[in-house]
């Protein structure tokens, strides 16, 4: 039967799957508090997530001496690998995940994550498997860029008119429409609702429970 819209589902990463918001948030203030640096406010943090991490320091901390942000970058990782096997998936992802791989779907992710940050990541749950083809912030341009679609969409065959982008942050959502794809918001992650409502979603779904349900529907 073929598809309504979409053959290839693309997801981001921290706050889309992995409930890693408010980690992500904590590490990047502990990593300006153990430089003695002005420390980001949680809006400020939370608005770079999905941004690779180089360009994330520099948008929450603009205007520093070029030589900082290496060394933010290195706190960050040292709070954020003290408590990454901590974070879990949202509820109802795997099962989310399994039931669209069931029906035929290519599933990706394109990620602000490293590669080495997301292999750790897909392993510690048990997701290894489960996606055709991902794409980190460290291997391409970071989002909004289209780099990571236009990439993934080629490595998989697919066509980007019928890929669908879903993800937390404008980030993710601008990525789609430079890229001529779909973007789904979720709203349960770092941006605020008005902000991914500006980015004209195709859909926005308030939890992972609504988002597979229209996903089975409308996808």
């Amino acid at each position: 039967m073929p598809r309504k819209q979409f053959d290839l589902i693309v997801f981001d990463w921290d706050g889309t799957l992995m409930d890693s918001t408010a980690t992500i948030v904590k590490c990047i203030q502990a990593a300006a508090k153990d430089l003695a640096l002005p420390i980001p406010s949680r809006e400020q943090a939370a608005h770079v997530i999905g941004l690779g991490l180089g360009e994330a320091m520099q948008a929450a901390m603009p205007g520093l001496d070029p030589k900082v942000y290496p060394r933010m970058i290195e706190r960050y990782r040292y709070h954020y690998l003290a408590k990454d096997h901590e974070l879990t998936l949202f509820d109802g992802v795997p099962e989310m995940l399994q039931d669209l791989s069931q029906q035929g779907f290519f599933l990706a992710v394109a990620t602000g994550k490293s590669r080495v940050g997301l292999n750790r990541a897909l392993n510690a749950a048990g997701l290894l498997s489960t996606f055709d083809a991902t794409r980190c912030a460290d291997e391409t341009f970071s989002k909004p860029h289209p780099a990571m679609l236009q990439e993934l969409t080629r490595e998989l065959g697919q066509d980007l008119r019928r890929t669908v982008m879903i993800g937390d942050t404008t980030h993710d959502l601008m990525m789609a429409q430079n890229a001529g794809s779909s973007g789904i918001a979720v709203e349960y992650g770092a941006h605020p609702l008005d902000q991914l409502a500006a980015c004209n979603p195709v859909f926005s779904a308030r939890t992972v429970p609504q988002l597979h349900q229209w996903l089975n529907e409308y996808a």
